[in-house]
Order: C-alpha cells, then sequence, then structure tokens
C-alpha cells in the first residue's frame, strides 16, 4: 500500500525561521507541519499535487547548500552518514510504514526486504548497520536467518534487534533475549524502537580511528 498526500499551502509560520505545511491525506484528514524556511522553494513547486509520503521525506531531507537546494544525487556523503538499517519482515505494510516514520528522523538510511530467502543477501549488498528482524516468517524462520549472517565474517558483528508477537512487551522490557539478540514485541512503538536502535548500534569509527 503507498501512503499518499496532497499538499495544500505553504504559509510563513508564527514560528520564526520557519514555514507552515497544510497537507491531507488519503483520508481526507488534514494536517499541519512545521518546516525550516529554507525547505519553501522545494515545496511550493508541488503545491495542489499529490505525491506518496516517501517522496514528501525525500524533499524535506534533501540538503541545502548556498545558492539553494542541490539534486539528491550529488548528496552521497550526507546519505553516507546516516545509519543503515535492514527491515526483514513478511508484513509489507508495517514495514513499509517503520521505514517512513525511521527515514523521518533524518537519522537513518532504510532498507525493506519482505522475502525471508533474500534476507542474507540484501544483507550483503546493503551492509547495515543494524538489522531488525522477524521471526515468524513463512518462507524461513527468523532464528536460521540471524545464525547465517553471525556465521558470515563480513556480517557477523552487525547487531541483530529481533521483532516478534511471541513475546509479551513486558518480557520484551526485562531484557529477554533470543539466540543471545534484544528483543522488541510487536506491535512495535516507534519511539521504543529508536531508543532499542541507537543502543544497540555500533559506535561510529572516524577516519583517525576514534569511535564516537
Amino acid at each position: 500500500m503507498k501512503y499518499e498526500i496532497t499538499i495544500l499551502s505553504v504559509k510563513d509560520s508564527e514560528k520564526p525561521n520557519t514555514m507552515s505545511v497544510l497537507r491531507t491525506n488519503m483520508r481526507g484528514l488534514t494536517q499541519t507541519a512545521s518546516v525550516a524556511k529554507e525547505r519553501a522553494d522545494l515545496l511550493q513547486p508541488h503545491i495542489g499535487k499529490t505525491m506518496s509520503l516517501d517522496d514528501f521525506f525525500d524533499l524535506l531531507n534533501e540538503p541545502i547548500i548556498e545558492g539553494g537546494p542541490r539534486n539528491l544525487s550529488m548528496a552521497g556523503s550526507a546519505v553516507e552518514e546516516k545509519r543503515r538499517i535492514l527491515i526483514v519482515d513478511d508484513d509489507r505494510d508495517s514495514t513499509h510504514l517503520t521505514q517512513i516514520l525511521l527515514e523521518k528522523t533524518g537519522r537513518y538510511l532504510v532498507l525493506e526486504e519482505s522475502d525471508a530467502t533474500k534476507a542474507h543477501q540484501s544483507a550483503r549488498n546493503f551492509k547495515p548497520d543494524l538489522i531488525l528482524l522477524d521471526i515468524m516468517m513463512p518462507q524461513r524462520d527468523g532464528g536460521d536467518i540471524a545464525a547465517q549472517i553471525e556465521a558470515d565474517p563480513g556480517l557477523q558483528r552487525t547487531p541483530i534487534l529481533f521483532l516478534t508477537a511471541l513475546v509479551t512487551k513486558d518480557e520484551a522490557k526485562a531484557g529477554l533475549r533470543i539466540q543471545g539478540h534484544p528483543v522488541l514485541a510487536k506491535p512495535i512503538n516507534i519511539p521504543e524502537l529508536i531508543n532499542e536502535i541507537e543502543e544497540n548500534l555500533p559506535a561510529r569509527v572516524t577516519p583517525e580511528g576514534a569511535e564516537r
């Protein structure tokens, strides 16, 4: 399912250095969002147009340089600064929404993989900083995928966070681990998910070799 919105207007906001964006979603609900003034030029041409929520957030996250916005294809270094998250889950709708909400924070670059049989190869290609892994999937069990990733020299240090409805939220909060990996109970609470991601992400290594 593709989540779409229509931008109705972009106006001055009461808050300093911000603009007020009025948009409506697929259900006809109208929402207002505050964005930085330098984004106004990016949004103005799209007033009255319908776009996917992904494209809307792409516009808001597009890097700005002196003289105006630059094309996303020129923003490689900015994209590389984001932590790479791979989500392996056969529930495409909830996974896509999770991707949108995580990328909305501006911290992450997220790849979805709904085919469990392709999870290992997707991880090898994407080289994630962390993997969110469902346990119960029709094609393949998440525990088997975790074992395969742990056996891969190029991926074995990648943190894995299991997502499952097999445990309660109280059990997950009590520190339950499966195959040595932390667990979050479904349905997922996005703030809790972000907290778990940040706690389990490996430290960044600077060019000088220092962790940060």
